[in-house]
């Protein structure tokens, strides 16, 4: 600690500030730098695990609870080629995140269990991830991608907007949604907002 204060006591403060803010900005990009994305078995334990933690959230999140038993499926069998996929992010081996794709035929790919852990939050890896979502759908003949979200999720409805994503009319009786979106798939410009 002396050693880190002697190099930061000739700095100004708004300069020992600006490097504080660097070298955190640093550690951010070397933690996101530590992130793979590969697609992955349903039933294997670490996506399983994520699945857990998903309902887990949406059950402390969601203003009147959540029953998994009533929401829309997205059963390990849906989730598996060629009918769907799930991908699951891994940082140091650990599971952070992950989500899924069911593919139908001459309609949209449709995303479902989009979730990132709390201590991954803040890399960019949900942005990530739904690029890859969006990579893999487009690269199994899905021309569009669609979902629905709940209002409680605010952090996700800024990440579809802000990636493209136009809200639609309801395209399914989810009772847990409160928004539906839709975005055509375009060659490489796929999880950038265009």
């Amino acid at each position: 600690m002396k050693l880190a204060w002697s190099l930061l006591e000739p700095l100004s403060a708004e300069q020992r500030t600006r490097l504080i803010a660097a070298m955190t900005q640093v550690e951010v990009l070397l933690r996101a730098s530590q992130v793979s994305i590969a697609r992955e078995d349903p039933a294997t334990p670490a996506a399983r695990w994520c699945i857990e933690q998903y309902f887990i959230e949406l059950q402390a999140r969601f203003e009147t609870g959540f029953d998994r038993t009533r929401t829309n499926p997205a059963e390990a069998h849906e989730l598996v080629p060629p009918v769907g996929a799930f991908l699951v992010a891994r940082s140091k081996g650990a599971p952070v995140a992950c989500g899924a794709l069911k593919f139908h035929a001459d309609q949209p790919a449709e995303l479902k269990r989009m979730w990132v852990a709390t201590e991954a939050r803040g890399l960019g890896l949900g942005r990530r991830l739904l690029g890859e979502l969006e990579r893999y759908a487009l690269a199994n003949g899905a021309t569009s991608v669609r979902l629905e979200t709940n209002r409680s999720l605010t952090e996700a409805i800024q990440l579809y907007r802000s990636s493209g994503y136009n809200e639609v009319p309801a395209f399914n009786a989810e009772p847990y949604a409160h928004h539906w979106f839709e975005k055509p798939l375009r060659g490489t410009a796929v999880g950038r907002g265009g």
